[in-house]
Formats: C-alpha cells, structure tokens, sequence
C-alpha cells in the first residue's frame, strides 16, 4: 500500500482464486485496497488517496515495511486467528459449554463480518440502501 506521495506505508500478502489461475493486477491491487479498508490502515478520509503496487515475492512472504501492523490482518488465516479467539470468547461467556463448537464459530464469524461490512459501509458515508452490499463484498473477502 503506498500513501499520497507514493511512499509504501503497508504491505498485505493478496491471495486470489486457485494456484492455477492467471494473475491479474487489477484484481490484487483492488483487494490490497479493500484490505486497507478493513484494517483501518489510514483514517477513512485518507482512504481515497491511497494506491496499491503488486509486488510478487518469491522467497516467502513479505514483511511489513514501515509500520508495526501485522500483515496478516486480512490474510485468510488472520481471519479465522480473529474468529476463534472471538468464538473462545463467546464460549467462555456462555460457562464453556460441551458439543457446541460450530454453533459458536458461526456465531463468531457473523459478527466479526458483520462488523467489518459496518466499517465498510461508514467509509462509503452510510449511504441509504447499501449495507447488504456491504454484507456480501465481506463474506466474499472471508470466502476467498
């Protein structure tokens, strides 16, 4: 992620459909863009001014550069890291109960989504009508 200037202030490790598919720049750097979004990586007014630049690496994943904020906040595993430390959570709340595992990743993951789709949907200015929009690029990003 490169800032105004064009100084990189993030990186994110972008992964897209299969191994076998063809790259697309476009594709990676709207991704890189929208995990950007979700992260919170700049105060939502800044966001437009933001660029993405791919950057393919081949000697393992990249590092942050710049900043302190883990890179993998928006990878897939960063958001099942997220949703199990919330279902934990929820868990714990409700006195640790047995056999009911998926019951509380389910719940985990709908309101870890839900939430990011509300961030998306402030950033965008809360526009009437759009939330469920929202909902869906969310639970797209959480699929890929």
């Amino acid at each position: 992620m490169l800032d105004g200037s064009g100084t990189v202030i993030h990186t994110y490790p972008v992964t897209l459909g299969q191994a076998d598919d063809s790259p697309d720049d476009a594709r990676y750097e709207a991704k890189a863009l929208e995990a950007a979004a979700h992260g919170r990586l700049v105060p939502d007014a800044e966001l437009p001014r933001l660029s993405a630049r791919v950057h393919v690496g081949r000697g393992g994943q990249l590092a942050s550069y710049g900043d302190d904020l883990d890179n993998s906040s928006e990878t897939r595993e960063g958001l099942e890291q997220g949703i199990r430390m919330r279902a934990y959570f929820l868990w714990e709340q409700d006195g640790c109960p047995e056999g009911r595992a998926d019951d509380y990743w389910e719940r985990a993951s709908h309101q870890h989504l839900s939430e990011r789709a509300y961030v998306l949907w402030q950033q965008e200015g809360s526009p009437e009508g759009h939330a469920d929009e929202n909902w869906h690029r969310v639970r797209e990003f959480g699929a890929q």
